[in-house]
């Protein structure tokens, strides 16, 4: 008996220690919140200098009016029904939103009115989602519970998770046990488990549903949910490639997955985002967010060392992708005037300054943005913005190669000396879903402005009368076709023949990018895969010469076939037309263009086959005047065309367009000059340069089929003569036979002037 009692004590004595050790341990982890984004450290620095850091208390006072406001309106948990645009879906949104805001203010101001709006607001949501069904808009591969698809429940959680971890300490263990058991690790499983076809693959969706699950497993120190966050899914059902919500194929067979997948494989060398910069910016949050809550929560990782500091260059990567005004340049499914100024990038901004060197250049895009994150990060930036440590961010030409190691062609940006002209040609891989079967392409700027443009999309984001705020299925029988674009098209039937499969398989080619000398630039790409038998290539260069105003933009596209085809170069501008050296057939009425392959959505507006060698029209706009010189040969023709055929809900832009068309050829130039010039002031009404300094352009021939060439003739006489060799673009020496005269030079390339 008394051997039993001494037992008993023994075992009451290691529970007791046990129990002692339990609540001791969950008090010392309690009191590590917040650990996420905010760290208690970064709230004790923000209290020590609050007042004195002006960016930084601006946000703050802003943001505290914003949530103060929406607090005082009461909690709005309505039950889930409307697409994007429609007020349950903007209601959620907000709540994600509101709720990520008020964690911070609780974290910064102490007041803990905010936590306990946070607190009732996920009470009512734990309350509600054991009771929901999936969305009834069944428009997703991948419905969501509380929005139409699961990307938006990642974007809740992802915001949701930082305000949890803000009020973590403020809820007993019962209160946190209920929401997590509630909420959490079942919103948790349903984005991971229970949608694989979702979670499991390479994209932009699944960064996002990869870096939600992550963000809530490292509030609960949850290493199951973090492992598939950072690995994916061990086993999943897919067994066959799936498409997603715009018809693209993106999930592959047997294909790696994860948080650290989507780093590897989308990400080139450079930074570049194979779905193009309007997509990498919306994909830019999750990836910063998730990597700054690793950083403080999981340091060994090194996350911001991976694959060599990838995040870290996809931040200058796409500040680098942006036109002078911050607009990102709109590549594949890309809508026009998405900017540095979103939130994503002054969250990314933000990091990659407290994360990759506190690069003073950051700080000089941060001023631009005039506001900051509520964290660390955003106090360091807005501490150097205070001791005025910003130098200017000097967006040079450049070359970012795609693939994830660098060998899937890449966008090649040429910039004027004075940073005003912009020349953006792509020669990249497909992009996923997101990619536009436009191989070769490219627009061009001038002062912030669009001078030639490179469509973008068709679809009114969030705005819920046009499809629900989706994809407009003109964006597929449009902007995704080739015609589309500013580029070569054969027998009117696009790349690939518009079959993503095919080109999901193939890329472009770089073949010369050289910025050596700033005023005579060129980026150079081929395309062997876009027409069975038919090689594409284009060379394009940016010309600055005291004889012209602006720098002039000087395109060659070449092709060689085996057999005849139509082919059709088109240039899409803005403006108004001024005049052309040529006569033009204009219409009585207007026909289509075609029936298929994006012409059906084409008006013919005027047509002309000109007898002049060289053919110009210049339009003037934004009281700019812009001048298209185009080498003509006999049978060539010059047609004028505008966007909106087909398009009974006006979802289309009436943007106007030129197409230069050789109707039968196999082994040809399109020959094109872009010159900026002139100015018009409609106070003084004063016009100023208004004419072309273009005289004649003509093509060379040349007997090696190695070279190409071609020559401008201006005004005054002047005379410019290129060479291209198009098969080796090395530095070797090159000697040619051109009518008699030797000409010898080194590289792929050469430019004579002969002065009158």
């Amino acid at each position: 008996m008394k051997k039993l009692n001494i037992l008993l004590s023994t075992d009451y004595c290691k529970h007791f220690f046990i129990i002692i050790a339990f609540f001791l341990g969950t008090l010392c982890n309690a009191q590590k919140h917040p650990n996420l984004i905010l760290t208690k450290k970064g709230v004790e620095s923000i209290k020590m200098q609050l007042g004195q850091i002006p960016v930084f208390d601006q946000t703050l006072s802003k943001t505290k009016t914003e949530i103060d406001k929406e607090i005082a309106t009461g909690i709005h948990v309505p039950v889930p029904k409307d697409m994007a645009g429609g007020y349950t879906h903007d209601r959620h949104k907000k709540n994600w939103i509101t709720l990520q805001k008020a964690g911070v203010l609780f974290q910064i101001l102490g007041d803990e009115k905010y936590a306990k709006y946070v607190h009732d607001v996920l009470k009512v949501y734990a309350d509600m989602y054991p009771t929901l069904p999936l969305h009834p808009q069944v428009r997703s591969y991948a419905r969501g519970k509380i929005f139409w698809q699961c990307l938006n429940d990642a974007n809740w959680l992802v915001y949701v998770s930082q305000a949890y971890d803000c009020i973590y300490n403020y809820l007993s263990p019962k209160e946190r046990a209920h929401l997590e058991k509630e909420l959490f690790i079942p919103f948790a499983n349903f984005l991971s488990n229970e949608n694989p076809q979702f979670f499991n693959r390479i994209h932009n969706h699944s960064t996002w549903g990869n870096v939600a699950v992550g963000m809530i497993g490292l509030v609960m120190d949850n290493d199951e949910l973090i492992h598939k966050a950072l690995y994916g899914l061990k086993k999943s059902n897919l067994n066959t490639n799936l498409k997603d919500d715009d018809g693209g194929f993106i999930i592959e067979k047997g294909q790696k997955a994860g948080f650290l997948a989507n780093l590897n494989k989308p990400f080139s060398p450079d930074g570049y985002y194979t779905e193009g910069p309007y997509y990498q910016r919306y994909a830019m949050y999750p990836f910063m967010i998730f990597a700054q809550a690793l950083q403080n929560k999981k340091p060994e990782l090194k996350i911001f060392e991976y694959k060599e500091g990838v995040l870290i260059k996809a931040v200058y990567a796409l500040l680098n992708l942006t036109n002078k005004d911050g607009e990102f340049f709109p590549l594949n499914d890309g809508q026009k005037g998405m900017s540095y100024y979103s939130k994503e990038l002054i969250s990314a901004v933000d990091i990659a300054y407290q994360y990759g060197g506190k690069d003073a250049s950051l700080l000089s895009i941060a001023k631009k943005q005039n506001t900051v994150q509520l964290d660390d990060a955003g106090l360091a930036v807005a501490m150097g913005i205070k001791n005025n440590e910003a130098i200017p961010f000097i967006k040079k030409s450049i070359e970012l190669k795609d693939g994830s190691d660098g060998t899937e062609g890449g966008i090649g940006i040429l910039r004027s000396t004075d940073h005003l002209t912009n020349l953006i040609m792509k020669y990249t891989a497909q992009g996923l879903s997101h990619g536009h079967y436009d191989k070769l392409s490219f627009s061009y700027y001038h002062n912030g402005n669009e001078v030639l443009q490179d469509y973008g999309l068709a679809r009114f984001v969030n705005i819920e009368q046009k499809n629900g705020g989706g994809y407009l299925k003109e964006n597929k029988t449009w902007a995704k076709q080739s015609i589309a674009h500013n580029t070569i098209i054969q027998d009117e039937t696009s790349h690939f023949g518009g079959k993503f499969e095919l080109a999901n398989v193939h890329h472009s080619e770089k073949y010369l990018f050289d910025i050596s000398n700033p005023k005579f630039q060129i980026v150079s790409a081929k395309e062997n895969n876009a027409y069975p038998n038919t090689k594409l290539h284009r060379t394009m260069i940016m010309l600055e010469d005291e004889e012209f105003e602006n720098p002039l933009l000087i395109d060659v596209m070449s092709f060689k076939s085996n057999t005849n085809h139509q082919f059709d170069m088109p240039f899409y501008y803005h403006g108004q037309i001024i005049d052309t050296n040529f006569e033009y057939n204009h219409p009585d009425q207007l026909s289509k263009m075609g029936s298929k392959n994006g012409y059906q959505h084409l008006w013919l507006e005027g047509i002309a086959t000109p007898r002049k060698r060289t053919a110009q029209v210049t339009w003037l706009s934004n009281n700019t005047f812009y001048t298209l010189s185009s080498f003509m040969q006999a049978n060539d023709t010059f047609l004028f065309t505008r966007i909106g055929a087909n398009d009974p809900k006006f979802n289309l832009r009436k943007d106007p367009g030129f197409i230069i068309r050789k109707p039968k050829a196999k082994n040809d130039l399109f020959i094109n000059i872009i010159e900026t010039h002139g100015s018009y002031n409609p106070v003084t009404e004063i016009a100023h340069n208004t004419r072309s300094a273009i005289n004649e352009i003509q093509k060379i021939t040349v007997e090696n089929a190695n070279y190409i060439a071609w020559s401008m003739t201006t005004n005054k006489g002047n005379k410019h003569m290129f060479i291209v060799c198009i098969t080796e673009a090395n530095k070797k020496t090159h000697t040619l036979n051109i009518n008699g005269q030797i000409y010898t030079w080194v590289g792929a390339y050469t430019h004579i002037l002969k002065k009158q």
